[in-house]
């Protein structure tokens, strides 16, 4: 099981160079991939794109590189056209103005585009660049199983709290229903003089159909054991759990509404808290 909130960075040197990946991952419903790369490098992003797809199934990813090259891979040449058109412009100034000092050669470089850069195209790189690439979505994908470990825990401590809740209710409803009957028979007679016990009997026993809250009890059951069988998997389990928590929230609040007794309602109120506890860490699951 992955989280989708992880980072990863990777730094390595080669012959040519030295790059540094970053990549931060944070959760969304689909794989969102957002690359910041050299303008050198522009023509690397689909077959990174590609990478992505074979690693990551979800998730919103921002991913830098930055890159220095070796000193002996550094050379410029200088632009022989835009050369000449600066000589030009220069000539021109020293004979409008005689008196204007010689220019230094060294100032001349800093001029803008004089200087080509003469290095071998980055592209010549590109099998080194995937290849480290591929490291950091390992290196990402390890924190994120790192983070799934935790999540996965966490789940696992919510759904036996709520057995546990769970366990501790159910011997109590037929108490429950029989004190509550005691109660209303009561108070019925109270009300009336002509108590008709056959119609009374009926009542009683609608109410406690309508109370009875086996079948909740029992899908609730059903769909903790669902959701203790996905976190076990290894694809993407995220949307099945998400869909899982809103059928434990359903049931639960079916729970509160059906309730009769204070012990019923807080025990409503738990398996709420619980759920929606494990609801806002599913949203980070892969």
């Amino acid at each position: 099981m992955k989280s989708m909130t992880a980072s990863a960075h990777l730094s390595q040197t080669f012959d040519w160079g030295q790059i540094h990946w970053e990549i931060r991952s944070v959760n969304q419903r689909f794989l969102e991939l957002n690359f910041r790369l050299p303008d050198a490098l522009r023509a690397l992003e689909m077959p990174l794109r590609e990478a992505c797809k074979s690693a990551l199934h979800r998730g919103k990813l921002d991913i830098g590189l930055r890159y220095d090259l070796a000193q002996a891979q550094q050379s410029y040449a200088i632009d022989d056209q835009q050369l000449q058109q600066l000589s030009q412009a220069i000539n021109q100034i020293q004979m409008a103005l005689p008196e204007a000092t010689q220019v230094n050669p060294l100032d001349l470089l800093n001029w803008p585009g004089l200087l080509k850069n003469a290095n071998t195209p980055l592209s010549d790189y590109q099998a080194d660049l995937l290849a480290s690439f591929q490291s950091a979505l390992v290196q990402l994908n390890q924190a994120r199983e790192r983070e799934g470990l935790q999540l996965k825990n966490m789940i696992a401590h919510r759904l036996e709290a709520i057995r546990q809740h769970l366990a501790e209710l159910q011997p109590m409803m037929p108490q429950i229903l029989a004190n509550h009957q005691t109660k209303l028979k009561s108070r019925i007679a109270e009300m009336t003089e002509n108590l008709d016990e056959s119609r009374l009997a009926m009542e009683l026993a609608i109410l406690a159909q309508k109370a009875d809250i086996t079948e909740e009890i029992d899908r609730l059951h059903t769909h903790l054991d669902e959701v203790a069988r996905v976190i076990e998997q290894t694809e993407s389990i995220g949307r099945r759990l998400d869909f899982l928590m809103q059928e434990l929230n359903r049931e639960a609040n079916t729970l509160g509404a059906k309730s009769i007794d204070v012990r019923s309602t807080q025990t409503s109120v738990e398996l709420k808290v619980l759920i929606e506890q494990m609801r806002e860490q599913v949203q980070n699951i892969e």
